[in-house]
């Protein structure tokens, strides 16, 4: 599917429009296009999957089971597996994350699943093999996963769960059902459209702006901006990485060309492993579609939280691979 929205937007960009592809303003409406269509797609297929989802499974006995078994960290871990096997960006893994919490699902669990999901791709996952070898790609995926079960377990056991947003809240309350249900498909499609409606309403505004934000950025930033400034001479270069990657939004495959040409500029190897999870994990694009769904305390925690555990993992990656 991608490839033919790339295509589509070559027809649009540069010879409908006449832009040429080296311009700064051509790159930027290019990916604009591209990542638009492509991730709005994707929200409406997946949420309205999962309000099928919803509907059909036992989500009263997968709750209880949940709730039994969190303070073992066991629902986290299965929540961050998911993660790791779904290939979804950080935008459009927000619409699971809120049917998780409209199930009410525990929100540590949810975010879990929210954390690991845009850091660990098997696309990304088999050019890691072949670029990088199965000792890295091994220690990048279970760390991936290990800050998700971590990630979540933290925000939960400090009391982020009151500030979800008060529509979801509402979602989860009118959403409470019985296992027993006993409708038909047709009879419960007008309840999972209406719902898929009203979240979709809420969440693509918020698609479209950070969206906006990020392709300017990628369109009009210089690649030499971030080599200037996370090189291996700069002891904090590090957490500069997460920082300055934090205003993009490229998921894991696209911006793994990127890694090699940071590393071939000399840039260490969990630096740019650190400005990789930045990108994906933390975008600004994700923050603004957060806005919609969590209160900025549980959003400012959040990124605190993963933004730290990100430069962690790149500090390790230095000398695990230097």
């Amino acid at each position: 599917m991608e490839s033919l929205l790339i295509k589509a937007a070559d027809y649009l960009v540069y010879q409908l429009a006449g832009l040429a592809p080296e311009s700064t303003f051509g790159s930027a409406l290019h990916y604009f296009l591209v990542g638009t269509t492509h991730i709005i797609l994707l929200v409406i297929i997946i949420t309205y999957i999962m309000g099928i989802v919803q509907s059909y499974l036992p989500l009263n006995k997968i709750r209880a089971y949940l709730e039994k078994n969190k303070k073992f960290g066991i629902g986290n871990l299965l929540a961050s597996t998911l993660g790791a096997v779904t290939p979804f960006c950080s935008c459009s893994s927000i619409p699971l994350f809120v049917g998780m919490m409209q199930s009410r699902i525990p929100l540590g669990i949810a975010l879990s699943f929210l954390i690991t999901s845009p850091l660990v791709n098997e696309v990304a996952i088999a050019m890691f093999i072949v670029s990088y070898g199965w000792k890295f790609t091994i220690i990048y995926v279970l760390f991936g996963i290990l800050l998700g079960v971590v990630g979540g377990i933290i925000l939960d056991k400090i009391g982020m769960a009151k500030y979800v947003a008060d529509w979801v809240k509402n979602l989860a309350e009118t959403h409470a059902v019985e296992d027993n249900d006993e409708r038909s498909f047709g009879e419960r499609l007008p309840e999972i459209h209406a719902e898929t409606v009203q979240t979709l309403k809420k969440l693509i505004p918020y698609i479209l702006v950070g969206l906006a934000i990020g392709s300017f950025i990628h369109g009009f930033v210089p690649q030499s901006f971030f080599e200037k400034y996370i090189n291996a001479d700069n002891p904090f270069a590090v957490p500069i990485a997460v920082l300055t990657a934090i205003p993009l939004y490229i998921d894991a495959v696209g911006i793994l060309p990127v890694i090699d040409s940071l590393i071939a500029k000399g840039v260490p190897m969990g630096t740019a492993i650190a400005f990789m999870m930045g990108a994906v994990g933390l975008s600004l694009p994700e923050a603004l579609l957060l806005k919609k769904v969590m209160k900025k305390q549980l959003i400012i925690t959040f990124f605190s939280t993963i933004g730290l555990g990100m430069i962690l993992a790149g500090y390790f990656f230095n000398i695990m691979f230097s």
